[in-house]
C-alpha cells in the first residue's frame, strides 16, 4: 500500500500549536507503520461527497483527514473536529478528465461565497478574461469541469480570488493567459495510467516510502522541501543542453531550486561524477546545504559527490591545496596603495574612485599584465573614454600596483582564480566534472574564466542560474568571448512562487520589461505571473527621520501581532550609514535585531536588518525598506565620483537593481519609506 502526503496537510499542520503538532506527527508515524492502528479509530465521513475520505483520531478533538483506498493512504488535512470535517465535506480527489492528473478539487456547490464575478445592474466595466476560450481549451489547462462557468466570468479584479479555489496548475495557466502569455497545456497521461504519477499531481502529492521520509516531510514547510518542481522547471533540470546553459527569471521564480535539483540530477545520472554548486555568499551556500539535505535525505552516495561553496570559498580552497593559503590584498590596502602611487603622477583628472574601479573592473578582472594588453582591451562596461596618452599614464600606476602585490606576497581574487585554472590545466586533472552556478548575474570576468577553464570536458558541464535584473556588483561583459556561449541555451522562468502579485507588480516597475546581456541574450519579464495574492505594498514619505522610525516600528509591531514571526521579517537600508534608523525601528517592537553579514544566516526570533546588497538570496514574509532618501538612493557618493557622464547610467542601473532586490525579498507584506525629499525611484514604484 502506498503512503502519500498532500501539500494541504503540511499547511494545516503549521496552523496548530507546537504541542498539537507533536501529537499529529506521532499519529502520522503510527498510521504509516500500521494503517490499522487501533488508537486511530477510523470513521468514514458520511457527509463527504468523496466516499474515500475518512477521519482518524489524534486526540479528543484533533482529527486527521485521510483519503483511503485499497491501494493507498493519503494524508490530506488536520484540524480540530468540526473544522476537519467541514474541510473534507467541501473537497474531493478526482482524476481530471482531460489531463489525467489527480486533483484535490474544491466542490463548487459547497463554497458558501465565491468572491468572483457578481451580476450587476449597471454595465460591466471590466471585460471577462476567458469568455472567448472553449471548454476544451480550459480543460486542457487542468481547470476542473465544475469551475468552468466561474472561470468564464472572471475579470481582472476577481481572477486572484478565483485562483485560490483552483488546482495550482490551472490557476497558473489562467494567470499566464490573463497577462498575455501562452502557457503550455500539460501532457495527458494514458487512460490506464496512474493519476498520481502525472507531473502536476507530483507537485501536491508525494509518496513516502519510509519513516525517515515522513519525518522530513513533517519537519519542514511544504515550500521549503525543495522536492516539488513545476513541469517546466523539471524539463530544465533533466534535459541535455550539449553546452553551457543558463536559466533566468525574475526574483522568486525558482532559479535556485532548479540549480539545486540540477546538481542532484547530474549526481544520480553520473554515479562517478563530482559536482560543485557555487553561489554568491557563504550564508547562501550554507542555506543550500540545508536544502540539499532536505531534498536527498540519506542518499550518502549522492551527498558525498556534491560540494556547495561560495565562489570565494571554492577559489580559496583550491588555491590553498595547490600553493598554500593565499594572502588576499584587502580593499583598504589596495585603496591606500593606489593613492600613494597616483599622488605624483599626472592623472589628476581621474578620481580615486575611478582608479580603483579601473583596476578592479579592467586590469585585475581581465588579468592584464602587459602594456600591450591594457592598450588593446575593449573595456566593456566602462563608459569613460580613454585616449592613448591617458592609458599610458594609468598603466604606469597599475604596473606599480602589480609590483607591490608581488613584493608583499599578496594576491587578488582574480589572481587566485587565474593561477588555479592555469595549474589545473597544466596537470589535466579537473577538481569537478560539473559546475552549477547560482546568482550567476554577479559572476566576474575572472570567475567565469575560471569556471570555463575547468569545464569544457564533457557536455552539460556548466549550468548557470541568475537574473540580470538583480545584477548589482559586476559591470557587463561578454560571456561568449570567454568561451561560455549560452545563446540558444538560455531559458526564462516566468512563474513566481515567492512574491505576491501586488509586490511583484510594483517592484517590476523599477526595471525595463526586457533586459539583454552583452551577447544579446534577452530576459523577458513581461510574462511573469505570481501564483498568489496579497495586500498592496505601502510607500510612505515622512518629514523627518523620527517620524519614519516611529511609523516603521508601528508597522513591524502590527505584523508581529498578526502572527508573523520575528525571523520572517527583514528591514533593509541602502548602506551602513542608514543602519541606525533600522535599529531604532526594530527596537520599538521589543524584539531584538540581528545584523546580517554574508557568512551567517538570519537567526531565529530576531528581526534581520542589513544593507540592501546582503539581502540577495534571502526571503521574508514581511520586509520594510527604509531610508529611501534622495541622497541615499541612488547613493550620492557614487554619483559624485563619476568621471564621465556616460558612467551615470551604470550607477543608476545598479542602484535600481539594489532596490529591486530589497523589495522582492518580501513574500506577503512590503513597506517602503523615506524622508522628504525622497528617492526619485519611489516615483517609479508609485506610478
Amino acid at each position: 500500500m502506498e503512503f502519500r502526503i498532500a501539500n494541504t496537510f503540511q499547511d494545516s499542520l503549521n496552523r496548530l500549536t507546537a504541542q498539537e503538532q507533536k501529537a499529529v506527527k506521532t499519529a502520522a508515524f503510527d498510521l504509516q507503520l500500521n494503517p490499522a492502528h487501533p488508537s486511530l479509530q477510523f470513521h468514514r465521513i458520511e457527509q463527504a461527497k468523496d466516499p474515500n475520505f475518512w477521519s482518524a483520531r489524534v486526540s479528543s478533538d484533533l482529527r486527521l483527514i485521510i483519503h483511503k483506498t485499497a491501494a493507498s493512504l493519503l494524508l490530506c488535512f488536520v484540524a480540530h473536529h468540526d473544522a476537519a470535517y467541514d474541510w473534507a465535506q467541501r473537497r474531493k480527489i478526482e482524476r481530471h478528465p482531460r489531463t489525467g492528473a489527480a486533483q484535490l478539487v474544491e466542490i463548487r456547490e459547497r463554497v458558501a461565497e465565491i468572491p468572483v464575478y457578481q451580476p450587476v445592474t449597471a454595465p460591466a466595466t471590466k471585460s471577462l478574461l476567458f469568455d472567448g476560450y472553449s471548454d476544451d481549451t480550459l480543460l486542457g489547462y487542468g481547470v476542473p469541469e465544475e469551475w468552468l462557468s466561474d472561470v468564464r466570468q472572471a475579470d481582472e479584479d476577481s481572477l486572484f480570488a478565483l485562483a485560490e479555489h483552483l488546482p495550482q496548475e490551472s490557476a497558473e495557466a489562467l494567470l499566464e493567459l490573463a497577462t498575455g502569455g501562452k502557457p503550455v497545456a500539460p501532457e495527458p497521461i494514458p487512460a490506464d495510467g496512474d493519476p498520481f504519477a502525472h507531473p502536476d499531481a507530483q507537485r501536491r502529492f508525494r509518496v513516502l516510502t519510509n519513516v525517515a521520509e515522513l519525518e522530513r516531510a513533517l519537519e519542514f514547510p511544504w515550500e521549503k522541501w525543495t522536492v516539488f518542481l513545476h513541469p517546466a522547471q523539471r524539463h530544465l533540470v533533466e534535459r541535455s543542453y550539449n553546452g553551457p546553459a543558463r536559466v533566468s527569471g525574475s526574483a522568486g521564480t525558482g532559479k535556485t531550486v532548479v540549480a539545486l535539483h540540477r546538481a542532484v540530477f547530474l549526481a544520480r545520472q553520473h554515479p562517478a561524477a563530482q559536482i560543485v554548486l557555487t553561489t554568491f555568499s557563504v550564508a547562501l551556500a550554507n542555506a543550500l546545504n540545508v536544502k540539499l539535505l532536505r531534498l536527498i535525505g540519506n542518499e550518502t552516495a549522492v551527498r558525498e559527490r556534491i560540494q556547495i561553496h561560495a565562489m570565494t570559498e571554492l577559489g580559496y580552497d583550491l588555491y590553498a591545496a595547490l600553493f598554500g593559503p593565499p594572502q588576499i590584498a584587502t580593499a583598504e590596502w589596495l585603496h591606500a596603495t593606489l593613492q600613494e602611487i597616483a599622488a605624483p603622477e599626472p592623472v589628476s583628472s581621474f578620481t580615486e574612485r575611478f582608479l580603483l574601479e579601473e583596476w578592479t573592473d579592467v586590469v585585475d578582472a581581465w588579468q592584464l599584465d602587459t602594456w600591450e594588453a591594457y592598450q588593446n582591451v575593449p573595456r566593456l562596461g566602462r563608459k569613460t573614454r580613454l585616449g592613448g596618452k591617458q592609458r599610458e599614464q594609468l598603466w604606469a600606476i597599475f604596473q606599480q600596483v602589480r609590483t607591490r602585490l608581488a613584493e608583499q606576497g599578496y594576491v587578488s581574487w582574480p589572481m587566485v582564480y587565474r593561477r588555479v585554472a592555469e595549474k589545473v590545466m597544466e596537470g589535466g586533472k579537473r577538481p569537478f566534472d560539473f559546475a552549477i552556478v547560482d546568482e550567476a548575474q554577479d559572476l566576474g570576468v575572472a570567475e567565469l574564466r575560471f569556471l570555463a577553464a575547468l569545464g569544457g570536458q564533457i557536455p552539460d558541464d556548466l549550468f548557470f542560474a541568475g537574473d540580470l535584473g538583480q545584477r548589482i556588483f559586476q559591470t557587463p561583459f561578454s560571456w561568449k568571448n570567454l568561451g561560455v556561449d549560452v545563446r540558444g541555451r538560455s531559458y526564462t522562468l516566468n512563474i513566481n512562487y515567492r512574491t505576491s502579485h501586488q509586490i511583484r507588480q510594483q517592484a517590476d516597475r523599477l526595471l525595463p520589461r526586457t533586459i539583454a546581456d552583452v551577447d544579446g541574450n534577452v530576459e523577458e519579464r513581461r510574462g511573469t505571473v505570481s501564483v498568489f495574492n496579497g495586500p498592496p505594498p505601502v510607500i510612505d514619505i515622512f518629514a523627518d527621520e523620527g517620524d519614519e522610525v516611529t511609523a516603521v516600528g508601528d508597522w513591524l509591531t502590527a505584523r508581529l501581532a498578526e502572527g508573523v514571526q520575528p525571523e520572517e521579517i527583514g528591514v533593509f537600508v541602502r548602506s551602513a550609514a542608514q543602519l541606525d534608523r533600522a535599529r531604532q525601528a526594530v527596537r520599538l517592537t521589543g524584539v531584538e535585531a540581528a545584523e546580517l553579514d554574508d557568512r551567517i544566516a538570519p537567526p531565529r526570533q530576531r528581526i534581520a536588518i542589513s544593507a540592501m546588497h546582503l539581502a540577495k538570496g534571502l526571503e521574508f514574509r514581511a520586509v520594510a525598506v527604509m531610508a529611501c532618501d534622495d541622497e541615499a538612493l541612488p547613493l550620492q557618493s557614487r554619483i559624485e565620483t563619476v568621471a564621465d557622464i556616460a558612467d551615470l547610467e551604470e550607477v543608476y542601473n545598479t542602484e535600481r537593481h539594489l532596490l529591486y532586490v530589497a523589495c522582492t525579498r518580501a513574500r506577503d507584506y512590503l513597506l517602503i519609506t523615506g524622508v522628504d525629499p525622497a528617492s526619485e525611484f519611489l516615483d517609479d514604484l508609485a506610478r
